[in-house]
């Protein structure tokens, strides 16, 4: 029988050199399917010493109390952590860790992209090549597949954290005309890329992008309401790549239907999978992606790696690497 100390993984799939650096110091126990049920994944943490977890997971009160006193940490491959209980967790002595900083350049290329796809419509334009549209224009007309451009636009950023602030580096070469950006404070390195504070409704109000990358907290769920939608452009573009949580999902396909916005790109959703035939899913000018932000090899890998690490330094009373509490 083992004498080290066990943890439980809850998806089997993760990058193998995560799941040896976890072997080398505990008994890890890895879940046997990709979803568990609930009463599963309630038996599977009894006794453990360390939870690694996903946004998947909801980390609460009654899985604490299933998991028992052992547990001692709780880490999730993920930078947001909506889906773990801080207070549940801070008032049993629990650790919470998580992963800033390694996705910061993913999130923020596939904000790019997304941005792209919707206002130059190429999820669209590439079904008219196999649909017969582009046919049935005859090869070519001047206003066809046509979108707004980034060059001379103003884009604004709800939530000017890491990603926020990368997005915008990246946008910069497409000759942005002007940044805004609200939330809790002014962001000091936000001159650099010359970037205004103003309250959110002057964001919404002037603003031809608005792309959100805020956490989603009591303040933020919500947010982008009937009201929200309503003060923005009819031209504008919404992105949102924080939590699907964020947006009133029925305001925002009234938004898209009657025109108070011109498109949106969405890798949040709410609830996540998206059923296949959510209204949203029926719109051509709203396009959604499978939450995959972070998607690239190297940063899940990354991802994995730095939970492990924070697992490990967590259960041997070290100085964990991305501590939340």
């Amino acid at each position: 029988m083992s004498t080290l100390r066990p943890i439980f993984i809850s998806r089997p799939d993760v990058p193998e050199a995560a799941v040896k650096m976890l072997r080398d110091s505990f008994d890890v126990a890895l879940s046997p399917q990709v979803v568990l049920e609930r009463k599963d994944f309630l038996g599977s943490v009894a006794g453990k010493h360390g939870l690694f977890c996903f946004t998947s997971d909801t980390i609460d009160e009654e899985l604490l109390q299933a998991a028992g006193p052992e547990l001692k940490v709780v880490c999730t491959m993920s930078v947001g952590y909506d889906h773990i209980d801080i207070e549940a967790c801070k008032k049993r002595g629990i650790q919470v860790g998580n992963t800033p900083d390694v996705l910061t350049d993913a999130v923020a290329e596939l904000t790019v992209a997304l941005l792209l796809a919707t206002s130059r419509r190429l999820i669209e334009a590439s079904q008219e090549v196999t649909n017969g549209g582009w046919r049935r224009i005859n090869k070519w007309s001047p206003m066809y597949m046509t979108g707004p451009q980034l060059k001379g636009s103003t884009v604004g950023v709800v939530g000017l954290g890491r990603i926020g602030f990368a997005v915008c580096q990246r946008l910069k070469p497409f000759r942005v005309n002007k940044f805004l950006y609200s939330g809790r404070s002014a962001k000091p390195y936000a001159s650099e890329i010359d970037a205004e504070y103003v309250p959110f409704e002057d964001l919404l109000r002037n603003s031809d992008f608005v792309i959100v990358t805020c956490a989603l907290t009591k303040e933020t769920k919500g947010l982008f309401d009937a009201k929200a939608f309503g003060q923005m452009k009819s031209n504008a573009i919404f992105i949102n790549i924080s939590r699907g949580a964020v947006v009133d999902q029925d305001a925002l396909y009234e938004a898209l239907v009657l025109g108070k916005i011109h498109a949106a790109g969405l890798d949040v959703t709410t609830p996540e999978p998206l059923p296949e035939d959510h209204p949203l899913t029926k719109l051509k000018n709203c396009v959604i992606l499978p939450h995959i932000a972070s998607a690239t090899k190297e940063t899940r890998s990354e991802m994995a790696m730095l939970t492990a690490k924070n697992l490990i330094t967590g259960l041997k009373g070290l100085e964990m690497p991305a501590k939340l509490c």
